[in-house]
């Protein structure tokens, strides 16, 4: 009798799963699978119109993809966009969670409706509205350099200030979003702890870095990797404020997967670009956690 109510209920759960299942398959699955198939061939417009011009080149595509200039500079742009913005994203999400987290601090549904704003904000129509405040000749921000004495900055026209400043953008519109994960972890902090340190003299930064930040570590490492993935997946930022300038500065991998793909039609390799930009995304999201399984073994 047991085996077979073990059995309804195996039944019962793939039959529930089966929606979900086939929604991952269908819009996950098969697109990868049909993308990494793609990146071995030379897929391209001509192919479009005769399906007979598609030929199987292998790993050619991936050998031309790794001598090509851009693609370098892509990639490098894509992991200065991420060195920026994951600890800065982490460290503000952090704050505005431990703010309107505090009993004490005044109209706490309103701050946290105005952090999370940013994040369900149109993309496009922000990042309008911000390449016009770093305009170099009327910006907001450069005018209120001015007011300071300050020389005017061509924030989004200079290669050294170009992918800050988008980062800074990022950061600002994805922050919210962090703030509440870092929020539901912070509400599960006894806080028995943090009364008992203060009872013991700690002061506020000695509570944050011993009982707090100990105890929303898997939080931290949450944000952490989501912030990478977001990173690696930028587009539409630097398509909207710089177009990848200048001087391709703020080219990112997902950018040169659209030109390759969609403006110059070479499908083959903006599907080897995908299957590579794939490849980094699962290798960052893996990292940590063979990095922890790594330190528990050697403790052991």
């Amino acid at each position: 009798m047991s085996g077979a109510l073990a059995r309804a209920e195996r039944r019962a759960g793939w039959l529930f799963s089966a929606p979900a299942l086939i929604a991952v398959a269908l819009f996950f699955v098969l697109p990868t699978v049909a993308s990494l198939a793609l990146s071995l061939t030379d897929f391209d417009i001509y192919a479009l119109a005769d399906i007979g011009n598609l030929r199987f080149v292998g790993l050619a595509n991936y050998a031309a993809l790794l001598a090509n200039p851009l693609f370098l500079t892509a990639l490098g742009n894509t992991l200065w966009f991420a060195a920026l913005g994951v600890p800065l994203v982490v460290v503000i999400s952090l704050f505005a969670a431990i703010l309107v987290n505090e009993r004490t601090v005044a109209w706490r549904p309103v701050w946290r409706v105005a952090f999370f704003a940013p994040y369900v904000a149109t993309l496009v129509a922000v990042a309008v509205v911000w390449k016009y405040l770093l305009n170099t000749r009327y910006g907001l921000v450069n005018y209120a350099l001015g007011g300071l004495g300050l020389p005017p900055v061509d924030w989004l026209g200079d290669p050294r200030w170009a992918i800050p400043s988008i980062t800074l953008f990022v950061a600002w519109k994805s922050f919210g979003f962090a703030m509440l994960i870092f929020l539901a972890a912070l509400q599960t902090v006894p806080r028995e702890l943090d009364e008992a340190a203060r009872i013991d003299g700690a002061g506020w930064w000695a509570r944050l870095r011993y009982v707090t930040l100990p105890a929303i570590a898997p939080a931290t490492w949450l944000v952490a990797i989501l912030t990478v993935i977001a990173m690696f997946q930028l587009f539409a930022e630097p398509y909207v404020m710089t177009e990848g300038g200048p001087a391709q500065s703020t080219v990112t991998v997902l950018y040169l997967m659209f030109e390759e793909g969609f403006q110059w039609w070479n499908l083959g390799m903006g599907a080897a670009v995908a299957v590579v930009l794939f490849g980094c995304i699962l290798a960052a999201a893996l990292a940590p956690a063979l990095a922890m399984r790594l330190i528990r073994g050697r403790r052991a």
